[in-house]
């Protein structure tokens, strides 16, 4: 009998409920498959699964996972509408709006970083991390007395921050403030002498202190330690720039262009050397390339002059 009933019977919740039932069932599918797509690197699926869930109903783990997604995608607009819908519904998670500080800046968006992190900050005032992108925002926007604030702030919550470190020596070199960026920068090198970024601040110093011959063997030595650590790449090319040593700085970006064809900054340093050189065809070509590659992130500011001396964009448009 309890067989036959189960067939004939019919059901006994109201539509209403059985609808919502559907939903959820409906909404565990999405995110969960969207869930073991992103772990499984399918992250085109994955975006689809949230997507489908959200159009459900809201949901503070769906969305941060979106975020999350988008931003590896480097879909770094979208990311930033999917934080900004995240931390406005759901306020009170820190995690949330640490996310949504590192999204701001590499869309150099620092007004909006600075404002996440210190709704972060006052979420939870003992939270380095926040402090760190708070000191990160405040340089962006060019405060730099607040910035070292921050920082030490950061320095001080956490031991051996060294990222907060790092970006205080930085701040500090910015500052002219040498004796203090070089306490920064030894004590990071007394953990790990051959930290790439200390060595490369100690470069900067150097140069700074007009040492040049010592800053060039620094990140000489970088490049022969790490010959795809590209920044070394960047200062060593700049410092021979300077130096009004043209060709050595072409040179050098032909190598890291030959070891990465894809180093956006090289193809601009490398513009602004033949620019320098008198190759304003190849400057222009160089500086489409960078902003090809990388049209967010990389700076090529100026115009530049054709065979036929019209100004040109780095567009290639007449203007």
């Amino acid at each position: 009998m309890g067989f036959f009933k189960s067939i004939f019977s019919t059901s006994t919740l109201a539509p209403e409920e059985e609808k919502k039932k559907e939903e959820g069932k409906n909404f565990d599918i999405f995110k969960y498959d969207g869930i073991r797509s992103q772990n499984m690197g399918q992250l085109d699926y994955a975006v689809k699964c949230f997507g489908e869930a959200l159009k459900i109903h809201d949901d503070e783990e769906v969305l941060a996972h979106l975020g999350q997604v988008l931003s590896i995608q480097g879909k770094l607009d979208e990311a930033f509408d999917v934080y900004s819908r995240l931390t406005e519904t759901y306020p009170l998670n820190v995690e949330s709006f640490l996310a949504f500080a590192n999204v701001c800046f590499l869309l150099d968006k620092f007004d909006e970083m600075l404002s996440a992190a210190e709704k972060a900050i006052a979420l939870d005032d003992n939270n380095a991390a926040a402090y760190f992108l708070q000191g990160k925002a405040l340089f962006g926007l060019h405060n730099e007395v607040m910035a070292v604030a921050a920082l030490t702030k950061s320095v001080t919550l956490r031991d051996s921050y060294v990222q907060a470190q790092l970006l205080r020596a930085e701040v500090l070199l910015s500052m002219r403030q040498f004796e203090e960026a070089s306490k920064d920068i030894d004590d990071v090198l007394s953990q790990n002498e051959a930290d790439e970024d200390a060595l490369r601040l100690k470069g900067k110093m150097l140069e700074a202190l007009d040492r040049k011959d010592e800053a060039e063997r620094v990140y000489r030595d970088l490049i022969a330690t790490d010959p795809f650590y590209e920044q070394a790449y960047v200062n060593l090319g700049d410092l021979f720039i300077t130096q009004n040593r043209l060709s050595d700085a072409i040179e050098l970006f032909d190598e890291a262009i030959e070891l990465n064809p894809n180093f956006a900054e090289a193809y601009r340093e490398r513009g602004r050397a033949k620019l320098l050189n008198g190759d304003e065809a190849g400057s222009l070509q160089d500086a489409q390339k960078a902003v090809e590659l990388k049209p967010q992130e990389v700076d090529v500011s100026g115009q530049f002059q054709i065979e036929e001396n019209k100004p040109i964009n780095i567009l290639g448009i007449y203007s």
